[in-house]
């Protein structure tokens, strides 16, 4: 979709340029659309939003439904997003998203979804909304450089080479994403932009951990640890543990239970080269109970006592895989690695798979209105910001805040009014 060649440019208006058409770009496209200003969103994939379509496939989670003052405690740092959180809540997107014609619906789990589930609908909602309020979109058009506020293009045509263009704005809206999953579009190049000082290395968040399995695990590939206890040990004596599913893969393992966890194995891996992460295989029976069946001095295999006391073949394989053949015919020994079974992991997958990336602008690098403190025309939204969060739509829901956040720093900058011939947008 690209009106850029039926609207008529006003040149007495203001012209803003937004970089990246994902979640931060066009909610900031969403706000400026209310004012009098030229709204141009320049996207380097052929159509906007693909994350978003990517994330949406399985059912899109835009937000939790907890309440704001445990819901701002997901994010690392903790006090940066707060504010901005605050005014753009979870309740505030869930409205938003009626007043767009998306009905929601909050899971069992407290995640927040469309009722149609799916994002394509959504999507082409925003889109359609955005251009009947004369947002432009170019596509194929990928920012290569910025000096002030003039920005670089390369422009990518079909069936003919690339060209180049410059083009000066009064105000520019960077929202180029991470660096998780490029295929989609955020291909990190902004990191060249900035003084390395102004960043934070990015590193892979929700992202799964690796480990090399032996090859009898190789059955159990793609399928599920359910309804187990996670923790990890530290150094407070009960340490948090989180009930779910856990998903074994080629690589090692991966959930929304590793998610949780990411940033606390990071800080471990980063002291230790190491990870290793404790299951309850049968969070709902005593030790005690699993003892008595263990020890039973029947002759019985290992694999049949292990049936007895509940535990599926993945448990069992699991089981087996991570711990000492010395102890298999140790009741004692077995049933408490089934109530706290240690498995050491060597790492994380790489970035580009990540779910998301943490890292990027830091905040002291910008004001409180996420404007570039070294450049006053260029103001950052969304994931390239230096935040980490888990998943849960707690993401999205910072890169839709954070993308308004920036729009509203662009209206005070530029001291825009709002349009009389433009539809009020939440």
């Amino acid at each position: 979709m690209n009106n850029s060649q039926n609207t008529k440019q006003n040149f007495t208006q203001k012209t803003v340029a937004i970089i990246g058409a994902g979640a931060g770009g066009l909610m900031a496209a969403d706000f400026l659309a209310e004012y009098n200003v030229n709204v141009e969103v320049y996207e380097q994939m052929p159509s906007a939003g693909r994350k978003i379509l990517w994330a949406g496939k399985t059912g899109l989670n835009i937000t939790h439904s907890e309440p704001m003052t445990e819901f701002v405690r997901r994010y690392t740092p903790k006090d940066w997003l707060t504010p901005f959180l605050y005014k753009y809540s979870n309740q505030w997107l869930i409205r938003w998203f009626d007043e767009l014609g998306i009905q929601t619906y909050v899971g069992s789990s407290g995640r927040v979804f469309p009722v149609e589930m799916k994002a394509s609908k959504f999507l082409r909602a925003w889109l359609l909304r955005l251009l009947k309020h004369n947002v432009n979109f170019f596509y194929r058009h990928s920012c290569i450089e910025i000096d002030k506020n003039t920005l670089r293009f390369l422009i990518k045509q079909n069936n003919q080479e690339s060209i180049f263009m410059n083009k000066k704005f009064d105000a520019i809206i960077l929202a180029c994403g991470g660096v998780s999953y490029p295929q989609l579009g955020s291909n990190g190049i902004w990191q060249h932009w900035f003084d390395k000082k102004q960043i934070s290395p990015l590193y892979a968040s929700n992202v799964g951990i690796t480990k090399t399995w032996s090859h009898y695990m190789k059955i159990y590939f793609g399928k599920p640890l359910k309804r187990v206890d996670f923790w990890l040990k530290t150094e407070a004596k009960n340490a948090k543990k989180k009930h779910g599913d856990i998903i074994i893969s080629h690589y090692g393992m991966e959930s929304g239970l590793i998610y949780y966890y990411n940033q606390k194995m990071r800080t471990q891996f980063n002291k230790n080269h190491k990870i290793t992460i404790y299951l309850d295989l049968l969070p709902n029976k005593h030790i005690n109970e699993i003892k008595k069946i263990l020890c039973n001095q029947t002759k019985q295999s290992l694999n049949t006592k292990l049936c007895k006391t509940g535990l599926d073949d993945v448990k069992i394989a699991v089981l087996r895989e991570c711990t000492s053949k010395n102890d298999w015919q140790d009741g004692d020994k077995m049933a408490k690695f089934i109530k706290e079974l240690p498995i050491d992991f060597d790492g994380f997958r790489p970035i580009a798979e990540a779910i998301s990336t943490g890292g990027g602008v830091k905040k002291d690098s910008l004001t409180h209105n996420l404007q570039l403190v070294s450049n006053p025309s260029i103001f950052c939204a969304g994931e390239m910001l230096d935040f980490d969060a888990p998943t849960g739509g707690y993401l999205l829901t910072a890169c839709f805040a954070t993308g308004r956040i920036a729009a509203e720093g662009v209206v005070k900058y530029l001291q825009l009014t709002k349009s009389a011939q433009k539809t009020t947008i939440l």
